[in-house]
């Protein structure tokens, strides 16, 4: 599938969702994510085609 912002400023708006959702994320599991580049793209990703989004 793929996924593409209209600006510049639509992408920066999504990775700051993106790092907001995984702050979140992070908090719950407890723990420090190190494959946190794969959990934005999903969630990047599943947020522009209106699906679930990762928790």
């Amino acid at each position: 599938m793929g996924t593409t912002y209209e600006s510049v400023s639509d992408l920066a708006q999504a990775l700051r969702r993106a790092a907001e959702a995984h702050g979140q994320h992070e908090e719950r599991t407890g723990e420090a994510d190190p494959d946190w580049p794969d959990w934005y793209a999903l969630y990047m990703v599943r947020e522009r085609a209106d699906e679930e989004l990762p928790t």
